[in-house]
């Protein structure tokens, strides 16, 4: 089961390159503030802009500096069904242990095409396979009926990272899907309502920057503790909405290299936040308590 608070992490950069010294501390950052797993290459990690080189490469680290702590989820998506399956391959053997499955980008396929580029992807290794629905980026939605089909059909296809943002979606996907099939929150600010309807989980933008209280939401819900769990999700909701004023990376980037964590280095066509959102985001950090 892939449950908990799993952060989607940023790729560090320096002088262009990633920076290998910085994702390792950031990585023992996460697991020493009770992260449960952690995507690398993910859309946080700046994938899109990653050379199969740099891909690889910060895969490779992550996996060895987790050194089996937590479960590494390499990202590995791509709209290239060949390309997913040789990305997917590549991070096997490297000894992720479980892969993230954007749906294709920018072709618009049918719910056909999607079940068969999924498929492709699942026969071609013996990870498990966790979808990612977010129609915001791709420009097509994975239907519920498809990921049902999908789960039942594909024995190590076994959770969808769901950032629809539509209740009704992920409660659709609860009810088709069988009970071993994890539903794992895509949007910060719907982590308390999935798990109220049966999700496990985040893969957290937010958790980059305050891990400990990201899995503090979760480890409340799971024991029972809901007043805890609320007064968590009311206390993070400006920060989440902070991270997001534009495109992600670019705001929780910002935010780290206002905190110190990392250099708030992009890759173009990312770049520097507005100054009237810098602003912003500067104090909602004060607020929070994270800035002076």
């Amino acid at each position: 089961m892939f449950k908990g608070s799993i952060v989607a992490i940023v790729t560090p950069f320096s002088d262009g390159k990633v920076d290998e010294k910085k994702l390792r501390e950031l990585i023992d950052f996460q697991i020493k503030n009770g992260t449960s797993g952690i995507v690398p290459c993910g859309t946080t990690g700046e994938s899109a802009t990653l050379n199969f080189e740099e891909h690889e490469k910060v895969i490779k680290i992550t996996i060895d500096q987790v050194n089996k702590r937590v479960p590494v989820i390499a990202g590995t998506g791509s709209n290239s069904t060949a390309e997913a399956i040789m990305l997917t391959k590549e991070a096997a053997s490297a000894g992720a242990d479980a892969s993230l499955q954007v749906s294709p980008y920018y072709n618009r396929p049918t719910q056909a095409g999607l079940y068969e580029h999924f498929k492709a992807v699942a026969q071609s290794v013996n990870v498990p396979i966790i979808l990612y629905n977010i129609a915001g980026r791709t420009g097509v939605n994975i239907e519920p009926e498809t990921i049902a089909r999908l789960a039942r059909d594909c024995k190590n296809i076994v959770a969808v990272k769901e950032a629809s943002g539509s209740l009704d979606q992920m409660s659709r996907i609860r009810q088709l899907c069988p009970k071993s099939f994890d539903l794992i929150s895509g949007d910060d600010s719907l982590t308390l309502p999935v798990l109220s309807i049966g999700g496990t989980g985040i893969i957290s933008v937010v958790a980059n920057i305050v891990p400990g209280e990201v899995a503090a939401l979760v480890s409340a819900f799971e024991k029972g503790d809901i007043g805890k769990a609320q007064q968590l999700h009311y206390k993070l909701l400006p920060l989440i909405k902070a991270v997001f004023i534009e495109t992600n990376p670019i705001p929780v980037k910002t935010a780290m290299g206002l905190l110190g964590m990392c250099a708030p280095d992009l890759r173009l066509p990312m770049c520097r936040m507005s100054d009237t959102n810098l602003e912003k985001l500067k104090n909602c950090l004060k607020d929070y308590g994270l800035l002076k």
